[in-house]
Parts: C-alpha cells; sequence; structure tokens
C-alpha cells in the first residue's frame, strides 16, 4: 500500500511539504547579515518547527555551518556543550585539524545529578577552534520557555556574542513565551532581534498541491484549500484523512474525523490557554465576518476591554481584522469545536 504523503506528526518535515521560501531566504539573509538571532513564533501547529526545521536542514549541507539542536527540556547549556562536543566529533578529521579540547568525564548522562565541570569553558575552547576554521554554529530551540533555564542560556549566549564567538540562534515559541522572553529585564537584547509571526500558508499553494498530490479536480482541491484557512496542521490532518477515503471520499466521514483531529491534537490545548473573556468573544464570532459591535453586546464588553482582547487574540494567532471593524476566526472549524468546550 502506498504510504500516506500528509503526516501529523509534529515538526517532521513532511513529505507533503508547501515550503515558505520567502520565508526561508529572508531568516537566512538575515542571519547572515544583520543579526545573529531570530525568533518565529505562532500559534500550536502552524508550522513554526517544520519552518526552523527547513532552515536547520539547509544550513547543515553547507560546510561552513556546524548545526545543533536543542531541548529546552534539558538544561540548555550542557545541552550545547554535549551536541556541539557529538556534533564535531562525528565530522572525520575534524579534531585532527587543531581541536586541542580535553573532555574528560563528558560521558555523564543528562539527567544525572552530576554536572559537566565548566561547561562554559568547554564550550568557549570548541568555538574558539571552530572560529579559526571560519565555521559556524546554528544553534535551534523549539517551543522556548520562559524559565530559569532559558534565561541563563540567553546571557550566556550574549556573551558569546560580545566575544565575538561564530554563534548563531534561531528560537521558536508562542507569541505570550517570547513576549515574556524578550521582555525580561535581563535579557533586552532580544528585543531587539528580528521576529516571523508566522502567517497562514497561501490557499493557491494549498489548493495547487492538494490537486496534485490526490489527483482530485481544482474545484475539489479549492473547496479543500478554503477549509483549511491555511493552517499548517489542518492542511495536513485533512490531507491524511482525504488520502485514507480517497477511494470513496464522504464529507460526512471527513469533516468530523477532521474535528477530532483538530480537537484532540491543539483545540483543546489552546482553549485552556485562554482567560474567560477570551473564550467569550471566540465564542461570539459565530460567522466569517462579525462586527465590533455585534461582539460586544453579546458579550455585554465595553469597547475599550473589546479592544485589550482583540489585540491578545490577534497576537496569538486566533483572530484576524478582516474589514473594518469586523473580525473572523483565524483557525478552521474552531468554533464548531470550541463550543464543545467549557467557558
Amino acid at each position: 500500500m502506498t504510504q500516506n504523503p500528509f503526516t501529523l506528526t509534529f515538526g517532521k518535515e513532511p513529505d507533503t511539504l508547501i515550503n515558505r521560501y520567502q520565508d526561508v531566504e529572508n531568516i537566512i539573509y538575515t542571519l547572515s547579515s544583520i543579526s545573529r538571532t531570530y525568533l518565529i513564533e505562532g500559534v500550536r501547529g502552524s508550522g513554526k518547527t517544520v519552518l526552523m526545521t527547513t532552515i536547520a536542514n539547509r544550513l547543515a549541507k553547507d560546510s561552513a555551518w556546524v548545526v545543533i539542536n536543542l531541548n529546552s527540556a534539558f538544561d540548555l547549556l550542557e545541552e550545547m556543550a554535549r551536541r556541539l562536543y557529538r556534533a564535531c566529533n562525528a565530522e572525520p578529521g575534524l579534531f585532527d585539524r587543531g581541536f586541542s579540547v580535553s573532555f574528560a568525564g563528558f560521558g555523564v548522562g543528562v539527567s544525572g545529578k552530576e554536572s559537566l565541570p565548566d561547561v562554559v569553558g568547554m564550550i568557549e575552547d570548541l568555538l574558539t577552534d571552530l572560529k579559526k576554521q571560519n565555521r559556524k554554529v546554528l544553534i535551534t530551540i523549539d517551543e522556548v520557555l520562559p524559565d530559569a533555564n532559558m534565561r541563563v542560556f540567553a546571557s550566556q549566549f550574549q556573551i558569546f556574542l560580545r566575544e565575538d564567538y561564530p554563534v548563531y540562534l534561531i528560537m521558536t515559541g508562542l507569541h505570550e513565551n517570547i513576549h515574556a522572553i524578550q521582555n525580561d529585564p535581563s535579557l533586552t537584547f532580544l528585543l531587539r532581534t528580528p521576529k516571523t509571526n508566522l502567517e497562514p500558508l497561501r490557499l493557491l499553494s494549498v489548493m495547487n498541491c492538494y490537486r496534485s498530490v490526490l489527483q482530485i479536480s481544482s474545484d475539489e482541491a479549492e473547496n479543500m484549500a478554503r477549509l483549511t484557512k491555511g493552517y499548517a496542521f489542518a492542511f495536513q490532518a485533512l490531507g491524511v484523512i482525504y488520502w485514507e477515503n480517497r477511494n470513496k471520499p464522504d464529507w460526512n466521514v471527513i469533516i468530523p474525523k477532521l474535528d477530532e483531529m483538530l480537537d484532540d491534537f491543539v483545540y483543546s490545548k489552546i482553549w485552556t490557554t485562554l482567560s474567560k473573556r477570551e473564550k467569550e468573544l471566540l465564542l461570539a464570532v459565530d460567522r466569517d465576518e462579525v462586527a465590533t459591535a455585534e461582539v460586544c453586546d453579546r458579550i455585554g464588553m465595553k469597547s475599550n476591554s473589546y479592544s485589550k482582547y482583540k489585540k491578545s487574540l490577534e497576537e496569538k494567532g486566533l483572530i484576524r481584522t478582516v474589514n473594518r471593524g469586523c473580525i473572523s476566526l483565524a483557525l478552521p472549524r474552531f468554533r464548531e469545536i470550541a463550543v464543545k468546550y467549557d467557558v
């Protein structure tokens, strides 16, 4: 049986991928000439990790770059030391070209109680040798959190930059987490970091992909693309379901399955992060376009409060302003699913 060309695995670069060429080129150019750090933010399932992975994979093919991916659940500086050492050690002959770092006792497990001796010193020794060879190090961190671990790592990374080590950093995260990190008093350098707030996929690209991969008519592919609203996870989920039912597609089966996937994988998690008033505002948007005055009237909200919650939901990627004085839900079938949740 032919393998399903779509995937539900978060972060994996899918076999069927709509490339964000402009974002990829812009971020690589920015890292190369403007800023050593870059932030990618967006709602869950918007494709942040895939975009970062695409960039990391592309630069990893360039001999000038060493790429390491850090797990924010672990001590980030220890992770950096381990992964940088292993990445360099994996290159045949690299240590023979002037590396002088000694890693006695480097085998301590990440989950163990012991810490690596002088982690920063180890990193600096490696970076010094890499700099001599005109090598650059790209560090990627997915779904960053505004915690002490991140604070320590980012503060040290700033020192690496001041000392002109060849380090570069891409981080992804939800808007609220990126905002908290950028506004941490000890990490003000990140306020100047370029940032991309991920936009929906272009519907024309989604339509063309469905038409080509699923071998369906342009009209059906267009209807499917509009159903996704360009939301990256919905694009993959709908593709998975349609592929599995391609011999006899039944939309009375496909739509409920899509709702289940959106609910299980993404929407239920998003819902738990919202305030009561944010939830009420979202549920008041029951059409493609709803006027501000109507939303405020439905939930008994004054205009000044509405502006605050509207801005918050826009920044989180949950609503869009579609016409003057009107808003729309940004995610496909969000209200149909969310009405089942408790406010």
